[in-house]
C-alpha cells in the first residue's frame, strides 16, 4: 500500500524506521516524503523511487498514496490532515491531533465529508495492557475505582526548546501551537487515563482544573498538573514535569477501594496490588498503530485510536490553550544543572525544580494538585497567576 510521510525528521524519523520495517515485510511502499528540506540519500536508505516535495497535495496526486502519515509541527496538523483527506488518503496523524477544539471540529467534519479513516498517534493506546486493565476493573479486582492519578517526571535540557521555532510556544505567527508538557511530550498520560476510565470522547468531561508553570524561558508550560472530573464522576489527576531531578518511567495509578493498579504505559507493564493477594506484575504486547490502520482498511476492524475518541483529550488541549500564561518560576525555585543528565553524551544545561519529583508522585498517590500539596510556589487552579513570578 503506497504511503506518504509528511515530516521525516525529529519524531518523523521514528515513523521512517517503522515504514522501513513494514516495507521490508511487504506491507507498505514509501511512495513520497513531504519535507521543506528533502531527506538525504542516507536517510532514505532501503527505499527506492521515493518522490520528495514540500507540496503535500501535489505529492498525493502524483503518488496516489492510500495513507498519509503526518508528523509535522502541531500548528500544521489540521491543514495537512484535511489536505490528505480531500485527496482520499487515510491518515495516521501524530498527537496532539489539533491545537484547538475548533480545529478538532474542522478535522472531524472534514474526515466525515471525505470518508477517510484517521488514526491518532497515541502509541500507548495500542497497548494490550489496556484490555487487561479493563478486565481487572470490570471484574472487581480492585473494587470500586475512586480515581486515577498520572505521574510523569522527565528531564529535558534547554536545547529541547531551541531545537525548532515552535518548541515551547503557545502561538507562532498568530497560529496556535500549544506545545506544553501536558499537551505534547507527556500527553499520553492524559489520553491513556481517559481511555482507562472509558471517558475519552468530548462529551465525557464534566470539569477541568488546571495549574501550569514554567521554569524555562518559554511561553508554554514545562511543569503542570490538572484534575479532570468525568461525566461518570471519576477524578483523574495528571502531574508532569520536564524539570525533574532524574527521568523516571511515567505511570498511571488506578485507585480502587480494595486495591490498586499501576500501569507504566511506556513499558506496557502492569502491577496489581490488592488485599489478600500477592502482588501480580505482567508485561504486555502492543499493536503498532500503522499496522492497525492497515488492518482497518483491509478488513474494516475498528481503529484503536479514531479521531473522535480523542475528543476529551482535545478539550484538555483547549483548556490549556485558553488558560492564562503559565506561572513563571524564578530562581531559586529551580536551579541550573549541567552534564549528561538526559541523553547519552548530552551536555546541555537544564533546569531542575527542587522537590518536583516527589510532588509529581504525591499527586498521583493522593489525586491532589500541586497547590494542595503545599508547594510554596504553586497557584491554586482558577486563581489569578499568569505571568506573575513565583519565588519560595
Amino acid at each position: 500500500m503506497p504511503v506518504v510521510l509528511a515530516g521525516g525528521r525529529g519524531h518523523g524519523s521514528w515513523h521512517l524506521e517503522n515504514l522501513r520495517r513494514l516495507s521490508a515485510a511487504g506491507r507498505v511502499r514509501l511512495a513520497g516524503v513531504c519535507e521543506l528540506q528533502p531527506l538525504a540519500a542516507e536517510e532514505l536508505a532501503g527505499f527506492d523511487g521515493v518522490e520528495q516535495s514540500p507540496d503535500l497535495a501535489g505529492l498525493l496526486e502524483r503518488t496516489g498514496a492510500r495513507i498519509t502519515v503526518v508528523c509535522t509541527p502541531i500548528h500544521t496538523h489540521t491543514e495537512l490532515a484535511l489536505t490528505a483527506a480531500r485527496a482520499g488518503s487515510h491518515l495516521l496523524l501524530e498527537k496532539p491531533p489539533t491545537p484547538s477544539y475548533e480545529d478538532f471540529r474542522r478535522l472531524t467534519e472534514g474526515l466525515a465529508a471525505a470518508g477517510t479513516a484517521c488514526q491518532i498517534g497515541f502509541q500507548s493506546l495500542g497497548s494490550h495492557a489496556l484490555d487487561a486493565i479493563a478486565g481487572l476493573i470490570g471484574g472487581g479486582a480492585v473494587g470500586r475505582v475512586r480515581g486515577i492519578g498520572g505521574a510523569g517526571a522527565w528531564v529535558r535540557g534547554e536545547d529541547y526548546y531551541t531545537r525548532a521555532p515552535w518548541a515551547g510556544r503557545r502561538t507562532l505567527g498568530g497560529r496556535d501551537v500549544v506545545d506544553g508538557v501536558l499537551t505534547n511530550p507527556l500527553a499520553h498520560a492524559v489520553a491513556t487515563a481517559l481511555r482507562i476510565d472509558g471517558s475519552d470522547r468530548a462529551e465525557d468531561l464534566a470539569g477541568i482544573e488546571l495549574e501550569q508553570y514554567r521554569a524555562h524561558a518559554i511561553e508554554a508550560d514545562d511543569t503542570s498538573c490538572l484534575r479532570l472530573t468525568t461525566a461518570r464522576g471519576t477524578r483523574i489527576t495528571v502531574a508532569v514535569t520536564l524539570c525533574a531531578e532524574r527521568t523516571a518511567d511515567p505511570y498511571l495509578l488506578v485507585h480502587g477501594d480494595r486495591g490498586r493498579i499501576t500501569f507504566w504505559y511506556t513499558r506496557d507493564r502492569v502491577l496489581v496490588q490488592r488485599a489478600g493477594h500477592a502482588p501480580e506484575e505482567r508485561l504486555y504486547g502492543r499493536t503498532d498503530l500503522l499496522e492497525d490502520l492497515l488492518a482497518h482498511l483491509a478488513t474494516g476492524s475498528p481503529l484503536l485510536v479514531p479521531a473522535h475518541r480523542t475528543g476529551a483529550f482535545t478539550r484538555v488541549v483547549e483548556a490549556v490553550r485558553t488558560a492564562p500564561p503559565p506561572v513563571r518560576l524564578t530562581e531559586p525555585v529551580w536551579r541550573r544543572a549541567d552534564g549528561p543528565a538526559w541523553r547519552s553524551g548530552g551536555t546541555a544545561p537544564r533546569r531542575v525544580i527542587s522537590g518536583v519529583d516527589e510532588l509529581v508522585a504525591a499527586s498521583a498517590e493522593t489525586l491532589s494538585l500541586f497547590s494542595e500539596l503545599g508547594a510554596d510556589w504553586a497557584v491554586p487552579a482558577g486563581a489569578p497567576g499568569g505571568e506573575e513570578e513565583r519565588r519560595p
